[in-house]
Parts: structure tokens; C-alpha cells; sequence
């Protein structure tokens, strides 16, 4: 279909010859006589552009401008007068004009303005679009009890300018929960910068954080603004903020006290407007009594603290949770989406999900892409999820992290690894055995593969496969 083009001016000259221009060019013409009847035009005929006479009786084009702002902020508006001014162009491209045309006007001109227009409007809905599918792949996802807590928290929080510290276990999704609360606050529109404290070696934290003007270190060949200024007007969030040096807590506290930061090799401040959100995995209480974190600045960042509840204390929520992994998986590998057999959700359930949402999505991943069927049974799932679900399924699941009732746990060297139960069968028993050993021998020697390889006289490729075959990975069995 032909783009439609609205065409609001008093003139009837004006709107037959903007007529006669258009549709020579197959465009659909839509006229509007005054700025009432306009808007009304914009709510019934949904343009896909608008030329409007900023000099109208009545109604003015700059008053109709902001109206059509209020009811579709993405319609390109460019303005038309035969009498502008300078004023009347830079209040009109305040008000989200992209263009300004003067009388008399040419065919040419009229169609470069449209064409830009009709471009701008197709930038606008992919960019609409695209913040959709982001927002949706940063959804909370549960209706649980546990996690209606955290959306209340969030709902408080949100709204105001306090900063936020999300506790919670590794994978539990505390990054969602910084977006949620960035989302539904007033700086929506503004940026979302994001800092892994954990991943950014110390040498450098400081210059990501703060940046740095060129020369200051070596290295330093150019300036770099640093995630404070990258954020002004907007959020931070401070992942891992636990994993801080001390040198760098304090440069941290002035920001938060003083609204300012200092760039490396530069004595001059520069003010910020940021909403702090820290997140950690840590016990910064505990950190604090051993000298590890700054006292002050936990004060500082503790202002609204929500914990985030980790899987296993949300089994309600796997069901939802599984469904939307896999039709993101199935979108993302364009594969068939597949069904989950009643069994195997039973067991999904009942798995205590170490590595939690994480580990989950990292599960159904494997699921839908290495699963040949188009129902996933409980033989396809990872022998670790089938064993942990046959033994609490045969007993009373104890209060004790990862032991049951009615079946022995799996021990090596005498410590309880990995809960076992009344395995199914002789293989499945064996293979919860072989995998808890491994796991035992990678923790002893730092996750090291080498090292373990030696430890288990076996070539470092047969541990390898050993760790694809039983989906062992550090940050799910640390």
C-alpha cells in the first residue's frame, strides 16, 4: 500500500497543489482544512507523514504540532509557511519537526522532505520494534509468590531516584531486575550502561568507571569518557560490586556523595546525573568485618536493598520459565519448537538448579537444539537433572542443601557431592557417581584442566568429553 500523506493548511491552493504533486508520485493524498480537523485526520486515517501550515487561524501549526506529539511521538511532522521565522523553525524543531519548508515551494522539494520523512518514520518503527524484542529478552518472567515480592519492590523503587542494591545468588537474574527497575523509572528514555566489576581487571576498572584523558597511563593513546559520563541523565549498574578494589570503592563513594567524576590524568570534575543499581553475590556485611568493603559506601549503596530469590525457592515458576527459553531457543536457532513431556517437567522441578536461571536457560538450550524427537522425555534430560528428580521423587526431600531422605547421597572422601537416592537404573548410578567424582577432583584443583587430567592419569581430551558428556562447567558446579 502507498504510503498516506496528511497535508494539513487552511489554503485550498496549497493543499490542491501538495495533492497534485503527491499523487502524481503514487502517494495517497489526505487534506485537513484547520488544526481540529487535522487531528482528527492523524487518530482516523493513521498518515504515515504530516505537512503542516505552522500559520493557521484558530488552531496554530505549532499548537497542532505538540498535540500530534501527545498521540504519536514517532509521526514525522514537517512544517510549511510562506512567512517563518527563524523563532517560529527552532520552536517548531523543539516541539519534533524533522524539516521546515517556505513558500513557494517546488516539486523537488516537497519530495526530498517527503522521502526523508517516510525514511525517518521506517528508522522509527524498527527502532520501536527492535526495543520490543529487547525488552521482552530482558523479561521477568513468574507469577510465584517469591517473585511477586521482587516485582512489588521494584514498583516502589522504580518511581524514585534511590539507589538500589539487588542481592542474590549467581544467576538468579539480578541484570533483569536492574532493567525492570530502569524501565519503569523516568529515565526510560535515557541509557542503560552496564559494568561487571568482576570481569574488568583492576589496572583498568578505574579508567572504565571514571575514564581517562590520553597520556595518563601507558596506553592511554586516546581519551576515553568514562560509564559514569556514558550514563548522565541515566542508570549505572554496578554488577558484582562486591569484587571492588578498595581504591576504587572510594573513588565510587565520591560519585555517589558529590554527583561528579574526575577522569585519570585530568583535574578537572565533571558533574553526572546517575542512578546508581549495585548488584553481588557476596555478603557485604561479612566482607565489611573483614576489611574488604567500605562501610560507608555499603551505607551508601544499601538504600533500597532487594533480594532476588534464587530457583529453587520458586518451583512454581519453572513451568513459565522453560516455555519462554524455548521459544526463544526455537527463534533463535530456527529450530521446531518442542514439547516437554508432563515427567520431564516433574523433574525440572524438582532439580535444585545450582547455577539457577542461568543454568535453566543454558538446559533447554542444549534440550531443543541436541533432542531429536519433537516431545523431550525425561531420558533426554542431563543425567544430573534425571538423578536429583528419581531421588527426591522416591523420599522426603531434608532441610540440608542437596540431601534427601529414603536414599543414601552420593559421597567422595566422606562429603556429601551430589544427592543420588534410589537411582533408576545401574547406569544412571554409575554415571551420578563418575560425574560427583569429577566434580570433587575439578574443585581440588582449582578447575584446572591440566592439573586434573594429571590428577586422574586420564589425556586431558578424555576429560574434556567427560565434561561435555555430563554438562559439568564451572559456573554451574563451582
Amino acid at each position: 500500500m502507498a504510503p498516506r500523506i496528511l497535508v494539513i493548511d487552511d489554503e485550498p491552493a496549497i493543499r490542491d497543489s501538495l495533492r497534485m504533486i503527491l499523487e502524481y508520485e503514487d502517494y495517497q493524498f489526505v487534506g485537513a482544512a484547520s488544526g481540529p480537523e487535522g487531528m482528527a485526520a492523524v487518530k482516523r486515517e493513521s498518515p504515515d507523514m504530516v505537512l503542516l501550515d505552522i500559520k493557521m487561524p484558530g488552531v496554530s501549526g505549532l499548537e497542532v504540532l505538540a498535540d500530534i506529539r501527545k498521540v504519536d511521538e514517532s509521526l514525522p511532522v514537517a512544517m510549511i509557511s510562506g512567512h517563518g521565522t527563524i523563532t517560529d523553525a527552532m520552536q517548531a524543531t523543539r516541539l519534533g519537526a524533522f524539516d521546515f519548508i517556505e513558500k513557494p515551494f517546488t516539486s523537488e522539494r516537497v519530495l526530498v522532505t517527503v522521502a526523508k520523512g517516510l525514511e525517518l518514520r521506517s528508522l522509527r518503527r524498527e527502532n520501536r520494534e527492535l526495543k520490543v524484542a529487547m525488552e521482552a529478552r530482558y523479561e521477568l518472567v513468574g507469577q510465584g509468590p517469591a517473585l511477586r515480592k521482587v516485582f512489588e519492590a521494584v514498583q516502589r523503587a522504580a518511581p524514585t531516584t534511590a539507589t538500589v542494591l539487588l542481592l542474590g545468588e549467581s544467576g538468579v537474574g539480578k541484570e533483569l531486575v536492574a532493567r525492570a527497575i530502569h524501565r519503569n523509572s523516568t529515565r526510560a528514555g535515557q541509557r542503560f550502561v552496564q559494568v561487571n566489576c568482576a570481569a574488568i581487571p583492576e589496572e583498568l576498572i578505574e579508567s572504565e568507571l571514571f575514564g581517562h584523558e590520553k597520556g595518563s597511563f601507558t596506553g592511554a593513546t586516546e581519551k576515553q569518557t568514562g560509564k559514569f559520563e556514558q550514563a548522565d541523565r541515566g542508570t549505572i549498574f554496578l554488577d558484582e560490586v562486591g569484587d571492588m578494589s578498595p581504591k576504587t570503592q572510594a573513588k565510587v563513594l565520591r560519585v555517589l556523595q558529590e554527583q561528579e567524576v574526575e577522569r585519570l590524568g585530568s583535574a578537572r570534575t565533571i558533574k553526572v546525573d546517575v542512578r546508581v543499581i549495585a548488584a553481588t553475590n557476596k555478603d557485604l556485611e561479612g566482607a565489611i568485618r573483614r576489611g574488604e568493603f567500605r562501610e560507608d559506601l555499603f551505607f551508601r549503596l544499601n538504600v533500597i536493598p532487594i533480594t532476588v530469590p534464587p530457583l529453587r525457592e520458586r518451583p512454581e515458576d519453572i513451568p513459565l520459565l522453560v516455555r519462554h527459553f524455548a521459544q526463544r531457543t526455537s527463534e533463535e536457532h530456527n529450530i521446531k519448537p518442542a514439547k516437554f513431556d508432563p515427567r520431564t517437567m516433574e523433574a525440572l522441578q524438582r532439580h535444585r538448579w545450582r547455577g539457577n536461571i542461568r543454568e535453566l536457560r543454558n538446559t533447554i538450550e542444549r534440550l531443543l537444539i541436541m533432542t531429536p524427537g519433537d516431545v523431550i522425555r525425561v531420558d533426554d534430560l542431563p543425567v544430573e537433572v534425571r538423578s536429583e528428580g528419581a531421588s527426591q521423587a522416591g523420599g522426603t526431600v531434608g532441610t540440608g542443601a542437596g540431601t534427601t531422605q529414603g536414599g543414601p547421597a552420593l559421597s567422595i572422601d566422606g562429603n556429601s557431592v551430589a544427592p543420588t537416592g534410589q537411582p533408576g537404573t545401574l547406569r544412571e548410578f554409575k554415571e551420578a557417581a563418575e560425574r560427583a567424582f569429577l566434580v570433587e577432583k575439578l574443585r581440588e584443583n582449582g578447575w584446572n584442566i591440566s592439573k586434573t587430567a594429571e590428577a586422574l592419569d586420564t589425556p586431558r581430551s578424555n576429560l574434556y568429553k567427560k565434561l561435555e558428556q555430563y554438562g559439568i562447567k564451572q559456573e554451574i558446579d563451582g
